[in-house]
């Protein structure tokens, strides 16, 4: 798949390249955008928003019409979709290639792009059903890169790309095709999650609410940590910083995350498991007490650890929980 992605020519000073773009999706809080425009992938340094830069571009021969860009939360990735047909074509059949109509994720380093690989919906459609990747936005999952995406009448699919050169399907839902006999233009032109919900918008029928449920590959805390990310406003093309307040939960869903990944030895889990609900059951001065002693101690496991970086990260979140005021009160 690396042999086939083309890198654009242009400079980004050029007068080359794309006359106007399709999406443009604006990150201010790490002061880049990306460009969906057509024929290229653009990154765009927007930290003068008056005065936007070009900083890269990107072709690929196996894309028809750059559609969209999504970053993930930190800002080191970019994904992009190919909306091939304009959404009204099956694209999603078994003889079709893997990298048509999909989504190309991109790593970004020195505000460059690198690509690491596709993600294409993996369960076979039948060709009376329009089937691409089209619109979709984050998941707050913490400590993950999860995104849920609608693919018209292929459904909507829930997959991780932590791993840039290695995404996977965690979730899905497909109803099948609008009319088994013939070709027509119906499925999820959008899903995005919202407050705790996806919100899928089915072209034929209208709107769906649908809820994550916990499994092998996403636990009941890592979703209770995703619902506690509260937005007052959504629009995916002005993508916002996702911030988790202070929650048990939040701990909790580190901890399941390196039980998964075997990142910490299934003892110390444990007692990290035990610690955590008897500091829960706490209040005051000796909840402050636990919690802070925890966190020490989850600091001299990372050493040991195999995912040294997430068990710091989990004494961060224990150690923030500890000072949480109204926490602290209960």
């Amino acid at each position: 798949m690396m042999a086939a992605h083309l890198a654009a020519h242009a400079e980004p000073d050029s007068g080359s390249g794309p006359t106007q773009c399709h999406d443009i999706t604006l990150y201010p809080a790490i002061g880049l955008g990306g460009g969906a425009c057509e024929g290229y992938g653009l990154l765009l340094d927007i930290r003068d928003p008056a005065h936007p830069v070009r900083l890269a571009a990107v072709s690929d021969s196996n894309f028809s019409y750059w559609h969209s860009a999504t970053f993930n939360n930190d800002g080191t990735k970019i994904l992009f979709s190919d909306e091939w047909g304009g959404g009204g074509q099956p694209k999603c059949r078994k003889t079709d290639k893997r990298e048509w109509g999909a989504d190309a994720i991109f790593t970004i380093a020195q505000r460059k792009m690198q690509f690491q690989s596709y993600y294409k919906l993996p369960a076979p459609q039948t060709p009376q059903e329009n089937c691409v990747a089209h619109n979709g936005s984050l998941i707050p999952i913490p400590g993950r890169d999860v995104m849920v995406q609608a693919w018209y009448q292929g459904g909507l699919s829930v997959f991780d790309w932590t791993d840039a050169a290695h995404p996977k399907e965690i979730a899905f839902f497909d109803r099948g095709p609008v009319d088994s006999t013939k070709m027509e233009g119906a499925g999820y032109w959008s899903t995005y999650w919202y407050d705790g919900v996806i919100v899928g918008s089915e072209i034929s029928r209208g709107l769906d609410i649908f809820e994550l449920k916990p499994s092998g590959f996403i636990s009941q805390n890592e979703i209770d940590a995703a619902k506690s990310v509260h937005l007052d406003y959504f629009n995916t093309q002005g993508q916002v910083k996702l911030v988790w307040p202070a929650t048990f939960s939040l701990a909790r869903a580190y901890l399941d995350q390196l039980e998964r990944s075997k990142g910490l030895d299934a003892g110390k889990i444990a007692a990290v498991r035990e610690a955590l609900a008897g500091a829960e059951k706490a209040s005051g001065t000796k909840r402050q007490e636990a919690l802070t002693q925890l966190a020490t101690r989850l600091d001299g496991d990372a050493a040991g650890a195999g995912d040294a970086a997430k068990v710091r990260t989990l004494a961060v979140e224990v150690r923030q929980l500890a000072t949480a005021p109204r926490l602290a009160r209960q």
